[in-house]
């Protein structure tokens, strides 16, 4: 439900979304109830705070089979990125939970959707710094829902 009371308040259309850290689709398959078309990009090999793997985007596949409408993406957000300019709804990040990847990925994202949310703000000081940063920089509101590891959210309202 904080999802559609984020997507009310805000009055965020539901066409396209964007996730950044799928790991096992568990948050994009919220985000698939909500929206006609959702994107996954991940590396699908882990990262230093989840650890590293093998692949797993089948089974990551597998757990998202009844949502045909999510399309995953295995790549580095970095290369997802660059030299891409595309509009969504919301987007929705929850990578590697630095300081420098969180405020790059971020500032692409709020430069490309009226809505960033940022997970885990209240786990690692460096995302919620990082959100903190980008709100001053772009003039976007900050909230920060403490629950369940923090959620930041960047806004232009």
């Amino acid at each position: 439900m904080l999802l559609l009371d984020i997507m009310e308040r805000f009055n965020i259309a539901d066409k396209k979304a964007l996730e950044f850290g799928v790991e096992y689709g568990y948050s994009l398959s919220a985000l698939a109830n909500y929206f006609d078309k959702v994107f996954g990009v991940d590396t699908f090999l882990g990262d230093t705070f989840t650890s590293i793997r093998e692949n797993f985007i089948e089974e990551t596949r597998k757990n998202l089979a009844d949502y045909p409408n999510i399309e995953l993406i295995q790549a580095d957000y970095r290369d997802f990125i660059r030299d891409r300019k595309e509009e969504f709804d919301l987007i929705h990040i929850d990578i590697a939970h630095t300081y420098q990847d969180t405020f790059e990925c971020g500032e692409w994202a709020v430069n490309n959707s009226k809505i960033v949310l940022f997970h885990d703000t209240e786990t690692f000081d460096s995302v919620r710094q990082a959100c903190l940063d980008l709100s001053k920089k772009y003039n976007r509101s900050f909230y920060n829902y403490k629950p369940c590891c923090g959620l930041g959210i960047l806004v232009k309202e």
